[in-house]
């Protein structure tokens, strides 16, 4: 009798297909759901500061010219990334990230302790031409950064978003401030805070 219904389960396609969604979302209901109330998961660690208005808008120029495409942001625990990058990525420095830009593709290297790691001015000639600076480098150029400058006109709505939204503690100077403080500055500028503000929390 058993094998005749594991018969009629492997002949009724729409009948194994319920079966699969039904076992692949209790698996996931098991391994996620823990997470949910982990401390670790849940708390942003120690030095973790929210992204300042420019920082917040080099992350959406990052998003925007698709550097997640090549370059991910989640350092793996084993010795031959922790030493050419430095400590793993923990869940606790991505608390306030939204969305989170972890990525598991390598055409450049991991970008998740790249802040410090070079000067401001590297890492505007590497943007603009980045052969002048790693001869070797496939990854394109992006002149138009330099030139591009911000208005801030929806900066304060993002920190706003941010904050009442998914509890990054920005306070009201900060929303305030935020449109003044980016600008008349340029893209490849917001890009580089961003970029050097990258792994701040685990240094």
């Amino acid at each position: 009798m058993s094998a005749n219904r594991h018969e009629i389960v492997e002949k009724n396609t729409g009948l194994l297909a319920i079966l699969i969604i039904v076992a692949i979302s209790f698996g996931a209901l098991v391994e996620i759901t823990p997470l949910i109330y982990q401390k670790q998961t849940t708390e942003p660690v120690d030095n973790l500061r929210p992204y300042t208005a420019l920082e917040m808008e080099g992350r959406d120029i990052y998003v925007r010219e698709g550097c997640t495409v090549c370059h991910s942001q989640m350092v793996r625990p084993f010795r031959a990334e922790t030493e050419r990058y430095g400590h793993y990525a923990v869940a606790g420095e991505s608390v306030w990230e939204h969305p989170f830009l972890w990525g598991s593709k390598r055409t450049g290297p991991d970008l998740a302790r790249v802040g410090g790691r070079y000067s401001d001015e590297w890492h505007r000639v590497h943007l603009i031409n980045p052969r002048d600076v790693v001869p070797e480098s496939n990854m394109p150029g992006f002149p138009w950064l330099a030139e591009n400058k911000l208005d801030g006109k929806t900066t304060a709505a993002k920190l706003k978003l941010f904050r009442d939204q998914f509890g990054v503690p920005y306070t009201d100077e900060d929303i305030a401030n935020a449109k003044a403080s980016v600008e008349g500055k340029t893209e490849i500028e917001a890009l580089i805070a961003y970029l050097q503000s990258l792994g701040h929390a685990m240094k």
